[in-house]
């Protein structure tokens, strides 16, 4: 909950303070705080520090661990992107690719995790969860396309499990995206660029019933470069938020609606383009793609150490694909259908209390999180050219979540702080079928039931600050993330009819962590972390389901580096590199001959970027994404090849005008986003054919942006 408490009403005028840590204001090293002032548009006065902050805030004293950090839109502003889901490329080490349409979900990559869509790695866009329980397309499904960029006020990360608010799928990590309550201008920008891209956003704050009204509308169409699919014929969002002073607290309300539909251009096999059927951007089936749509209502309450929130998201997602063209169905193909319809409900509060103990200071908070997916329709189809031929499955599935956690500071001495969290999570279960008798002449009536579970879970970390530019820290957690409702009620194969065994609802994580941080004469952010991780069942991608099966217990382990460099008044560097090792811990009990490599775990991550902001208006940034060949299969007997993405944006402001040039994909790289090694059978095969299939890197394109500030 980011809305600060208010302070006594005064007639001091609006201040805005810039905290230049680094030097100057640079763009992506920075930090900007509104101090108690009074709002411009209401005259009501905030005791508030709403900080825009970059890699120049200085943890020392305050973080947990050396893995965690703070994102700002000034840095954010300064990236050139595809979509929006990448602002999570801004973690560092973590990859945000893409494997099918614009309006899909990203595909992530952090910590030796292939997270799929989300899985493992909490997301959550101020008070709301965005990870997805039980979804159609895979478990903890994070679409980000709802999220207009320039709305960010910052992201707050947090990897490993040390962190006692964080509950489900924050394993590998955490992160909170905060949009802005206010903006000190409003501002309407026009973008175009190659194969067809275009884009408006209009949005700017307002006074209005006594507080600040911020409003914002995105609109955008891409037809892509992809043979013969128009990638994104529409996307819509918009946001509106009110922010007031009510009492003896700020309340802010804010509603969200998001619309899109697209087509996709899904991985493709490489024998297809080696035999002239496709190139690398055509498709084998030209009918798939998807229609999804996000509406919101929030409510955030902020008095000091009380803090309240509370959502309801209503959410649909109609997603087709084909991934194995002719292996099930010679005749019709392999198209399916994806289907998920549902209402999310929940609620946190938490209470802050600070003490004194023995004479030691003591910060104490408590917190509640309940949450509840209410899913009438999550269910997955047969179908061709988008017409339904029949039900694989088709559930309603209620699933209802209560957290608990309190989390201990004590500061021992001015150099040795602790913290220590419990945090206690109870799950329940309701799954009803649909689908009766389904299209393989199977009765699912047995996959209906109900089941409930409940893990508690310990974390702790210890930091010790020798000096005051250096911190040193050991962490240790436990966390979890919860396995489809439909898995946990399964009696019967779908597909097959034969009888299946119910996975377990909550999956436990162990994990630990030691590392360094450096905040060293204004001038260089550093931090270096080594951490381990263990999964007791791992999950993994299915291609020809196309969603995510629990598998094996797993083990990880890697280091983390980070380093930002303010070099001069106008120029700042970063490097962020990040290394793991997976490996599975036991033996597939279905195939003991199976080795133990994870499928998709990428082992090394390499980010680097150069930018300027000078005192000219002109403005740019140069940024290098590289990761590294990973095992596709258990044995790891077929890797992928690396890829690397170079991408440029420059710009020039002068007054209320600005022009921005992105070039995406620099270097023309046909590179690919997604790798994997699975069977699928082309028209005409006689039997299926194990093969790699990929996504390829999108060619070079320029994307033109032309703003007014007002």
């Amino acid at each position: 909950m980011a809305t600060p408490a208010p302070a006594a009403r005064s007639g001091r005028v609006y201040q805005i303070r810039v905290l230049c840590r680094m030097g100057r204001l640079t763009g992506s090293l920075f930090a900007l705080s509104l101090a108690p002032a009074v709002s411009a548009h209401t005259g009501h006065t905030y005791d508030e520090e709403i900080v825009i902050s970059g890699r120049s805030v200085d943890l020392v004293g305050s973080a947990t661990s050396a893995s965690e950090g703070v994102v700002g839109q000034a840095e954010l502003a300064l990236r050139p992107l595809y979509r929006a889901g990448e602002i999570l490329e801004s973690v560092p080490g973590l990859v945000a690719t893409q494997h099918s349409g614009t309006g899909k979900a990203n595909q992530y990559f952090l910590r030796g995790f292939n997270l799929d869509h989300g899985t493992d790695f909490a997301t959550s866009y101020g008070v709301m969860p965005v990870n997805m329980r039980s979804h159609g397309h895979g478990q903890g499904y994070t679409d980000l396309n709802f999220v207009i960029p320039e709305l960010v006020q910052r992201i707050d990360y947090r990897k490993g499990p040390y962190y006692a608010a964080t509950g489900d799928f924050s394993s590998a990590g955490s992160a909170t995206i905060t949009p802005f309550a206010r903006l000190a201008q409003g501002r309407i920008d026009l973008s175009t660029g190659n194969d067809g891209y275009r884009r408006l956003l209009a949005m700017d704050s307002t006074a209005a019933a006594g507080g600040d009204l911020l409003y914002a509308l995105e609109g955008a169409r891409y037809d892509g470069p992809w043979r013969d699919i128009d990638t994104d014929p529409g996307r819509i969002n918009a946001t509106l938020r009110w922010t007031a002073e009510i009492g003896p607290g700020v309340l802010s309300l804010m509603g969200m609606a998001y619309d899109a539909t697209w087509n996709s251009a899904d991985q493709i096999p490489s024998r297809a383009v080696e035999q002239g059927l496709i190139g690398t951007l055509g498709s084998l089936d030209r009918s798939v793609g998807g229609a999804s749509e996000r509406y919101s209502l929030s409510a955030e309450w902020d008095a000091g150490d009380w803090e309240a929130a509370l959502y309801s998201i209503d959410y649909a997602l109609e997603l087709w694909s084909n991934f194995t063209y002719f292996l099930d169905d010679p005749a019709r193909g392999d198209q399916f259908e994806q289907v998920d319809r549902r209402r999310i409900h929940g609620a946190e509060f938490s209470r802050g209390m600070e003490s004194q103990i023995a004479g030691l200071a003591v910060q104490n908070t408590a917190g509640l999180q309940w949450r509840r997916d209410d899913i009438p329709e999550v269910g997955l189809h047969r179908s061709r050219n988008r017409g339904r031929l029949g039900t694989i499955r088709s559930d309603a599935v209620t699933e209802d979540s209560l957290g608990l956690f309190i989390n201990n500071e004590i500061r021992w001495n001015a150099r040795l702080r602790s913290t220590l969290g419990l945090r206690l999570d109870a799950f329940r279960f309701e799954v009803a079928d649909r689908a009766g008798v389904n299209i393989n002449g199977i009765d699912l009536a047995a996959n209906s039931g109900r089941e409930s579970d409940a893990v508690s879970s310990l974390r702790a970390s210890v930091v010790y600050t020798p000096g005051k530019h250096w911190e040193l820290y050991a962490a240790a957690g436990q966390a979890f993330h919860s396995n489809d409702a439909r898995g946990t009620t399964a009696r019967i194969d779908p597909a097959s009819g034969e009888s299946v065994r119910p996975v377990d609802p909550l999956v436990r994580s162990h994990g630990a962590e030691t590392g360094i941080r450096a905040f060293l004469d204004d001038r260089l952010n550093a931090s270096l972390s080594v951490w381990w991780l263990s999964l007791d069942s791992e999950l993994l991608f299915v291609g020809d389901a196309g969603n995510t099966e629990a598998s094996r217990a797993s083990e990880r382990s890697g280091l983390e580096l980070t380093g930002y460099w303010q070099v001069s008044q106008d120029w700042s560097a970063d490097i962020e590199y990040a290394w793991t090792h997976a490996q599975f811990t036991e033996r597939d009990p279905t195939d003991p001959a199976l080795g133990d490599a994870v499928p998709g775990s990428i082992g090394s991550v390499l980010s680097l970027g150069l930018s300027t902001r000078g005192d000219s208006g002109a403005f740019g940034s140069l940024r290098l994404r590289y990761f590294g060949p990973r095992d596709l299969d258990e044995n790891g007997t077929v890797r992928s090849d690396n890829s690397l993405a170079l991408n440029l944006r420059a710009g020039l402001e002068r007054g209320d005008l600005s022009v921005t040039v992105d070039v995406l994909n620099l270097l023309d790289s046909d590179d690919h986003d997604i790798t994997y090694w699975y069977e699928s059978r082309l028209r005409g095969e006689a039997q299926p054919v194990p093969d790699l299939h990929y996504h390829v890197m999108e060619p070079r394109s320029v994307r033109v942006s032309a703003g007014y500030r007002f």
